[in-house]
């Protein structure tokens, strides 16, 4: 994708966990395409971060501290949009975590729901706020970052493939309800990229074994498949998940 053809020229984009990894990656490709880029995330100083660089870069942006597991900060993110920008086109539902790492039998409660809770939780909570703001536009993108391990799962990560999974469930609902709007859904799937949700934690071996023939990504390498998302027609694919997955082990 060409950004000199500024594809989401006016666009207002909404991105969740926009600090770092494949948010940040998808914020500045963006707003190098023309949009306005609202930056969300818990960690204050990376998302200005991410804001200052677009801002350098030429573009528009504003960081908005925002924690998706909570309706009050999440409700407070879209008003900063739409007070700031004057409405919301996108909506990139980025924001993720893994805090259970552990089997079943051996997992920790807390550690489960605290993801579920960013995963799944978070990204109901974002979707039911955004809805009425892409209805007063006539239309919209809502792109939900998605994983294979929600379509297969993997031995000693049940939290997280089943929130992945959820998440996948409810990008096809929201399709379904909002098609008569012009409002798409999709699921963007990356495959393993190199992102700080796995720093300072070991991967199961039955992890490394489900991607041990996957093209290990970085952040950048996302844009291409994100730019293509949010810029298709308003009548365009819906409850689809594309994915950068050399095969579907």
């Amino acid at each position: 994708m060409n950004f000199n053809e500024k594809v989401l020229k006016d666009k207002v984009a909404v991105v969740t966990g926009a600090g770092r990894g494949i948010g940040k990656a998808i914020a500045i490709a963006y707003a190098m395409a023309g949009a306005n880029i609202v930056c969300a995330a818990r960690t204050v100083k990376e998302i200005e971060e991410t804001a200052k660089e677009i801002s350098d870069k030429g573009g528009r942006a504003l960081a908005v501290k925002t924690d998706v597991t909570r309706t009050k900060s999440v409700n407070n993110m879209f008003e900063r949009a739409v007070e700031h920008f004057g409405g919301v086109d996108i909506l990139v539902i980025n924001a993720g975590a893994n805090y259970d790492r552990k089997t079943i039998e051996n997992s920790n409660l807390d550690d489960w729901k605290r993801t579920i809770d960013i995963n799944l939780f978070g990204a109901y909570y974002c979707a039911h706020s955004v809805i009425p703001f892409l209805k007063q536009r006539g239309t919209g993108k809502i792109i939900t970052i998605g994983s294979g391990l929600a379509h297969r799962g993997y031995a000693g990560g049940s939290a997280y493939s089943c929130s992945k999974a959820g998440l996948w469930m409810l990008t096809r609902i929201l399709a379904q309800e909002l098609m008569e709007y012009k409002i798409s859904v999709n699921e963007l799937i990356p495959g393993p990229v190199q992102t700080s949700i796995d720093s300072n934690a070991g991967t199961s071996d039955s992890k490394v074994k489900a991607m041990e023939s996957e093209w290990e990504k970085q952040p950048e390498d996302v844009i291409p498949l994100a730019l293509f998302l949010a810029g298709q027609p308003d009548i365009g694919p819906t409850a689809q998940s594309f994915s950068l997955m050399r095969r579907d082990n």
